[in-house]
């Protein structure tokens, strides 16, 4: 049986994570609504929904027409409009107080049988479904970005996850074409606990000039065949992201996870990564 992803889907947040959230569930087949903070942030999620569902056009990767795809999603202010949303997936800032206020934004609108969903990189998912009316609708979708292309999602089962919650994910996973890595909640989870520890490990041998950002990187995509180094990775990430994630397993984990110095002062200038235009590399189309 071919696994279908929900008929509508609503996506919190319309930034550059939760725009590719939008647009592989549009190609899946769902209608999804995405919800912004205010108008003018609206307008910038439609822009960047639209221009992505053209670029798949573009490269070929569907066969549906830029106006079939671009009538499939709408972008607004009011999360009333998630009450006939089988799923919806919050993607707002890593931060404890801001997610938990928009999972019960969302969660006073949906019905009692949708799926909340976070797409925290490392904030326990108990400590969420803690602060929700419904615990065992939450869990956690992890999408990596760039979400169009990654093959990946983790699918993090809280305490209090329904079982049927976290089997009808792993579907929906399935029908945007990725991977499911279920793991159970747990500090940083299982990408971001891998993922953090090596990029703090290359952050820190740039830092003591064992070599170029480019010949690090180098070393892991030639010799361990890591498609990106962690460096590259890390600006793709954001800085600021891959910062507050290593303060999180620091504080859970230890001081094995504290953050170098270095990239303390990149995120404090402002250099985070592609989407400021400067990280450890020079970023054009920031």
């Amino acid at each position: 049986m071919t696994a279908t992803a929900p008929a509508r889907v609503g996506v919190l947040g319309g930034g550059r994570m939760g725009a590719g959230i939008a647009h592989a569930f549009v190609l899946a087949g769902s209608r999804v609504v995405v919800v912004e903070r205010d108008g003018a942030a609206a307008g910038e999620a439609t822009r960047r929904i639209h221009e992505s569902l053209h670029g798949s056009v573009r490269r070929g990767t569907t066969a549906r027409t830029p106006e079939d795809l671009v009538a499939a999603v709408d972008v607004g202010t009011d999360p009333a409009v998630f009450a006939g949303s089988g799923l919806v997936i919050e993607a707002v800032p890593e931060d404890r107080a801001l997610k938990l206020a928009a999972l019960r934004r969302a969660e006073a609108v949906m019905s009692a049988d949708a799926v909340l969903a976070s797409n925290t990189s490392s904030i326990p998912i108990d400590e969420l479904a803690r602060g929700l009316r419904r615990p065992g609708r939450l869990l956690g979708l992890h999408f990596f970005n760039p979400v169009p292309v990654s093959a990946l999602v983790e699918v993090v089962l809280g305490t209090a996850t329904d079982p049927d919650v976290g089997a009808a994910a792993t579907e929906w996973v399935a029908a945007l074409g990725k991977r499911a890595v279920v793991v159970r909640d747990s500090p940083g989870f299982a990408s971001s606990r891998l993922g953090v520890a090596l990029a703090l490990e290359a952050i820190r041998m740039l830092e003591e000039g064992v070599a170029s950002a480019a010949d690090i990187d180098a070393a892991m995509e030639l010799g361990y065949r890591h498609p990106v180094g962690p460096l590259r990775t890390t600006d793709l990430v954001g800085l600021d992201v891959r910062l507050g994630i290593a303060e999180e397993l620091r504080a859970t984990l230890g001081e094995r996870f504290a953050p170098p110095g270095l990239l303390r002062d990149l995120v404090a200038a402002g250099h985070l990564g592609r989407k400021s235009g400067r990280g450890f590399y020079e970023w054009s189309d920031g």
